[in-house]
Protein backbone atom coordinates (compact mmCIF):
# COMPACT_ATOMS: atom_id res chain seq x y z
CA UNK A 1 0.00 0.00 0.00
CA UNK A 2 2.86 2.19 0.58
CA UNK A 3 4.37 1.67 -1.97
CA UNK A 4 1.52 2.98 -4.23
CA UNK A 5 1.10 6.19 -2.59
CA UNK A 6 4.41 5.87 -3.58
CA UNK A 7 4.56 5.88 -7.11
CA UNK A 8 1.53 8.21 -7.72
CA UNK A 9 3.20 11.41 -7.75
CA UNK A 10 5.55 9.63 -10.08
CA UNK A 11 3.04 8.32 -12.69
CA UNK A 12 1.30 12.31 -12.24
CA UNK A 13 5.12 13.80 -13.00
CA UNK A 14 5.25 11.50 -16.27
CA UNK A 15 1.87 12.48 -17.44
CA UNK A 16 2.27 15.93 -16.94
CA UNK A 17 5.50 15.88 -19.22
CA UNK A 18 3.76 13.50 -21.61
CA UNK A 19 0.96 15.81 -22.18
CA UNK A 20 3.51 18.54 -22.24
CA UNK A 21 5.93 17.72 -24.45
CA UNK A 22 2.69 16.76 -26.97
CA UNK A 23 1.35 20.26 -26.67
CA UNK A 24 5.05 22.10 -27.27
CA UNK A 25 5.74 19.37 -30.42
CA UNK A 26 2.33 20.63 -31.81
CA UNK A 27 2.94 24.14 -30.90
CA UNK A 28 6.46 24.07 -32.84
CA UNK A 29 4.95 22.43 -36.05
CA UNK A 30 2.27 25.03 -36.11
CA UNK A 31 5.14 28.18 -36.68
CA UNK A 32 7.42 26.33 -38.32
CA UNK A 33 5.25 24.95 -41.33
CA UNK A 34 5.26 26.98 -44.51
CA UNK A 35 2.55 29.21 -44.76
CA UNK A 36 -0.11 29.21 -47.41
CA UNK A 37 0.42 32.02 -50.19
CA UNK A 38 -2.87 33.55 -51.00
CA UNK A 39 -2.34 34.99 -54.57
CA UNK A 40 -4.95 37.71 -55.29
CA UNK A 41 -5.86 38.33 -58.46
CA UNK A 42 -5.64 42.02 -60.25
CA UNK A 43 -7.45 42.91 -63.15
CA UNK A 44 -5.34 44.43 -65.94
CA UNK A 45 -7.04 46.70 -68.39
CA UNK A 46 -5.40 47.01 -72.08
CA UNK A 47 -4.12 50.77 -72.17
CA UNK A 48 -2.83 53.00 -75.75
CA UNK A 49 0.62 54.03 -75.60
CA UNK A 50 2.91 55.70 -77.96
CA UNK A 51 5.06 52.85 -80.03
CA UNK A 52 7.90 55.59 -79.77
CA UNK A 53 9.00 59.25 -79.62
CA UNK A 54 6.19 60.76 -81.65
CA UNK A 55 6.22 64.37 -82.08
CA UNK A 56 3.30 66.44 -82.17
CA UNK A 57 1.21 67.52 -85.60
CA UNK A 58 1.60 63.53 -86.00
CA UNK A 59 -1.54 61.64 -87.52
CA UNK A 60 -1.50 58.92 -86.00
CA UNK A 61 -1.44 55.38 -87.51
CA UNK A 62 -2.17 51.74 -85.79
CA UNK A 63 1.70 51.39 -86.20
CA UNK A 64 2.28 54.35 -83.84
CA UNK A 65 0.49 52.79 -81.37
CA UNK A 66 0.75 49.47 -78.89
CA UNK A 67 -1.10 48.06 -76.18
CA UNK A 68 0.11 47.72 -72.60
CA UNK A 69 -1.64 46.66 -69.56
CA UNK A 70 -2.46 48.48 -66.73
CA UNK A 71 -3.65 48.27 -63.29
CA UNK A 72 -7.47 49.10 -63.06
CA UNK A 73 -6.46 51.27 -59.84
CA UNK A 74 -3.91 52.67 -62.09
CA UNK A 75 -5.89 54.08 -65.22
CA UNK A 76 -4.97 57.41 -66.84
CA UNK A 77 -7.71 59.45 -67.45
CA UNK A 78 -9.71 59.80 -70.94
CA UNK A 79 -7.22 56.26 -71.91
CA UNK A 80 -7.85 54.40 -74.99
CA UNK A 81 -8.15 50.68 -74.77
CA UNK A 82 -8.64 50.06 -78.60
CA UNK A 83 -5.91 51.00 -81.34
CA UNK A 84 -8.46 51.25 -84.29
CA UNK A 85 -10.23 53.78 -82.43
CA UNK A 86 -6.92 56.48 -82.44
CA UNK A 87 -6.48 55.99 -86.16
CA UNK A 88 -6.31 59.32 -87.74
CA UNK A 89 -6.19 61.55 -84.94
CA UNK A 90 -4.10 64.07 -84.76
CA UNK A 91 -2.06 64.43 -81.39
CA UNK A 92 -1.25 67.91 -79.86
CA UNK A 93 1.35 67.43 -77.51
CA UNK A 94 4.89 64.99 -78.12
CA UNK A 95 4.64 61.55 -76.67
CA UNK A 96 7.61 59.66 -75.35
CA UNK A 97 7.98 56.10 -75.70
CA UNK A 98 5.32 53.93 -73.61
CA UNK A 99 3.59 56.99 -72.17
CA UNK A 100 -0.25 56.57 -72.50
CA UNK A 101 -2.58 58.52 -75.08
CA UNK A 102 -5.34 60.71 -73.29
CA UNK A 103 -7.84 62.54 -74.59
CA UNK A 104 -6.16 65.37 -73.57
CA UNK A 105 -3.31 64.97 -76.20
CA UNK A 106 -5.29 64.83 -79.24
CA UNK A 107 -7.05 67.44 -81.30
CA UNK A 108 -10.63 67.40 -82.23
CA UNK A 109 -11.93 64.44 -84.20
CA UNK A 110 -13.14 66.82 -87.16
CA UNK A 111 -8.90 68.04 -86.79
CA UNK A 112 -7.81 65.29 -89.98
CA UNK A 113 -4.87 66.89 -91.21
CA UNK A 114 -1.53 66.74 -89.39
CA UNK A 115 1.59 69.21 -89.13
CA UNK A 116 1.47 72.62 -87.80
CA UNK A 117 -1.84 73.51 -88.85
CA UNK A 118 -3.31 71.13 -86.45
CA UNK A 119 -1.36 72.50 -83.23
CA UNK A 120 -1.92 76.25 -84.26
CA UNK A 121 -4.25 78.23 -81.34
CA UNK A 122 -7.22 80.08 -82.62
CA UNK A 123 -6.37 83.14 -83.69
CA UNK A 124 -2.73 82.53 -83.92
CA UNK A 125 -1.05 82.49 -87.31
CA UNK A 126 2.31 80.22 -88.47
CA UNK A 127 5.11 82.00 -90.03
CA UNK A 128 9.00 81.28 -90.89
CA UNK A 129 12.07 82.84 -90.72
CA UNK A 130 15.59 82.18 -92.03
CA UNK A 131 18.73 81.73 -89.38
CA UNK A 132 21.29 80.34 -88.95
CA UNK A 133 23.17 78.37 -86.08
CA UNK A 134 24.05 81.72 -83.89
CA UNK A 135 20.56 82.42 -83.76
CA UNK A 136 19.37 79.30 -82.96
CA UNK A 137 21.29 78.76 -79.68
CA UNK A 138 23.52 76.08 -81.27
CA UNK A 139 20.85 73.83 -81.55
CA UNK A 140 19.46 74.77 -78.25
CA UNK A 141 16.31 75.74 -79.96
CA UNK A 142 13.91 73.45 -80.19
CA UNK A 143 9.89 73.02 -81.11
CA UNK A 144 8.00 74.21 -77.75
CA UNK A 145 10.52 76.28 -76.72
CA UNK A 146 9.68 79.71 -75.84
CA UNK A 147 11.72 82.37 -77.37
CA UNK A 148 12.38 86.45 -77.42
CA UNK A 149 12.77 88.43 -80.91
CA UNK A 150 15.55 91.23 -81.02
CA UNK A 151 16.34 92.89 -83.93
CA UNK A 152 19.39 95.11 -85.40
CA UNK A 153 17.91 98.62 -87.77
CA UNK A 154 19.37 101.08 -88.78
CA UNK A 155 17.11 104.33 -87.87
CA UNK A 156 16.29 106.24 -91.13
CA UNK A 157 15.83 109.54 -89.23
CA UNK A 158 18.88 109.27 -87.14
CA UNK A 159 21.03 106.51 -89.14
CA UNK A 160 22.22 104.89 -86.49
CA UNK A 161 21.82 101.68 -85.68
CA UNK A 162 19.72 100.40 -82.84
CA UNK A 163 19.05 96.50 -81.07
CA UNK A 164 15.29 96.18 -79.88
CA UNK A 165 13.27 93.23 -78.30
CA UNK A 166 10.10 93.47 -80.91
CA UNK A 167 8.47 90.44 -79.69
CA UNK A 168 8.38 88.46 -76.47
CA UNK A 169 7.28 85.06 -74.87
CA UNK A 170 7.08 83.46 -78.71
CA UNK A 171 5.91 80.02 -79.22
CA UNK A 172 8.55 77.76 -81.89
CA UNK A 173 6.67 75.70 -83.73
CA UNK A 174 8.61 74.00 -85.94
CA UNK A 175 12.64 73.87 -86.65
CA UNK A 176 14.56 72.62 -90.15
CA UNK A 177 16.87 72.91 -92.78
CA UNK A 178 16.34 74.02 -96.53
CA UNK A 179 18.75 73.99 -99.13
CA UNK A 180 19.07 77.28 -101.08
CA UNK A 181 21.40 78.97 -102.90
CA UNK A 182 24.35 81.05 -101.42
CA UNK A 183 26.00 84.00 -103.32
CA UNK A 184 28.70 82.26 -105.61
CA UNK A 185 25.12 79.66 -106.72
CA UNK A 186 26.38 77.22 -104.63
CA UNK A 187 24.16 74.82 -102.48
CA UNK A 188 23.98 75.45 -99.15
CA UNK A 189 21.94 74.59 -95.93
CA UNK A 190 19.82 77.09 -94.59
CA UNK A 191 17.74 76.73 -90.95
CA UNK A 192 13.89 77.92 -90.50
CA UNK A 193 12.18 78.52 -87.76
CA UNK A 194 8.55 78.30 -87.27
CA UNK A 195 6.75 80.61 -84.65
CA UNK A 196 3.48 80.54 -83.65
CA UNK A 197 2.45 84.50 -83.44
CA UNK A 198 -0.63 86.64 -83.81
CA UNK A 199 -1.46 88.40 -86.80
CA UNK A 200 -0.29 92.00 -85.62
CA UNK A 201 2.90 90.26 -84.84
CA UNK A 202 3.19 88.65 -87.78
CA UNK A 203 3.17 92.62 -89.63
CA UNK A 204 6.69 93.09 -87.02
CA UNK A 205 8.33 89.54 -88.02
CA UNK A 206 8.18 90.38 -91.50
CA UNK A 207 9.37 93.63 -91.64
CA UNK A 208 11.85 92.86 -88.60
CA UNK A 209 13.30 89.76 -91.00
CA UNK A 210 13.12 91.79 -94.33
CA UNK A 211 15.26 95.33 -92.97
CA UNK A 212 17.39 93.92 -89.81
CA UNK A 213 19.50 91.35 -88.70
CA UNK A 214 17.08 89.02 -86.37
CA UNK A 215 18.27 87.21 -82.60
CA UNK A 216 16.71 84.85 -80.84
CA UNK A 217 16.64 84.82 -76.83
CA UNK A 218 15.83 81.46 -75.08
CA UNK A 219 13.11 81.83 -72.43
CA UNK A 220 12.84 79.68 -68.96
CA UNK A 221 9.68 77.78 -70.17
CA UNK A 222 8.01 78.83 -66.77
CA UNK A 223 8.87 82.35 -66.95
CA UNK A 224 5.98 84.30 -68.73
CA UNK A 225 6.90 87.60 -67.20
CA UNK A 226 6.39 90.62 -69.95
CA UNK A 227 9.78 92.91 -69.98
CA UNK A 228 9.89 96.62 -71.88
CA UNK A 229 12.96 97.90 -73.29
CA UNK A 230 14.76 101.34 -74.69
CA UNK A 231 16.61 99.36 -76.96
CA UNK A 232 20.50 98.98 -77.41
CA UNK A 233 22.82 102.23 -79.66
CA UNK A 234 26.10 102.46 -80.02
CA UNK A 235 26.55 104.88 -77.61
CA UNK A 236 24.38 103.53 -74.75
CA UNK A 237 26.24 99.94 -75.18
CA UNK A 238 29.97 101.61 -74.85
CA UNK A 239 28.39 104.01 -71.77
CA UNK A 240 27.60 100.38 -70.16
CA UNK A 241 29.57 99.40 -66.91
CA UNK A 242 31.18 102.53 -67.73
CA UNK A 243 33.83 103.89 -64.51
CA UNK A 244 32.85 107.21 -63.47
CA UNK A 245 35.89 109.99 -64.02
CA UNK A 246 38.25 110.84 -61.23
CA UNK A 247 38.40 114.06 -59.95
CA UNK A 248 41.40 116.54 -60.82
CA UNK A 249 43.83 116.47 -57.80
CA UNK A 250 44.75 120.38 -56.19
CA UNK A 251 46.99 122.01 -57.45
CA UNK A 252 49.47 122.47 -54.33
CA UNK A 253 49.31 126.16 -52.97
CA UNK A 254 52.67 128.39 -53.32
CA UNK A 255 53.52 129.89 -50.27
CA UNK A 256 55.53 133.12 -50.59
CA UNK A 257 58.85 132.72 -48.54
CA UNK A 258 60.11 135.72 -46.04
CA UNK A 259 63.52 136.62 -44.95
CA UNK A 260 64.84 138.35 -41.73
CA UNK A 261 68.39 139.31 -40.34
CA UNK A 262 70.02 138.15 -37.41
CA UNK A 263 73.18 139.53 -35.88
CA UNK A 264 75.28 138.08 -34.25
CA UNK A 265 77.90 140.10 -31.91
CA UNK A 266 81.31 138.38 -31.08
CA UNK A 267 83.29 140.47 -28.78
CA UNK A 268 84.29 143.13 -30.84
CA UNK A 269 83.01 141.75 -34.01
CA UNK A 270 79.23 142.09 -35.10
CA UNK A 271 78.09 139.24 -38.35
CA UNK A 272 74.87 139.39 -39.73
CA UNK A 273 72.81 136.54 -41.05
CA UNK A 274 70.07 135.72 -43.29
CA UNK A 275 67.70 133.10 -42.25
CA UNK A 276 63.91 132.57 -44.94
CA UNK A 277 61.23 131.88 -43.23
Amino acid sequence: MGNWKASVPILLALIIATSGSFFLYNWIQTTTAPRETVEVATQAVPVAVAASDLPWGTRLEPDMVKMVPFLKESLPNGYFSDVNSLKGRVLLASMKTKEAISEHHLAPVSVTIGGVSAVLKPGKRAIAVKGDKIIGISGFINPANRIDVLVTLTEPVTNTEKTKLVLENVLVLATGTQIQKNDKGEPAPVDVYTLEVSPEESETLALAAARGKLQFALRNSTDSESVLTRGATIPTTLASLYMAPQKPLKKPVRRHSRTTTVETIKGSELSKTKLKL
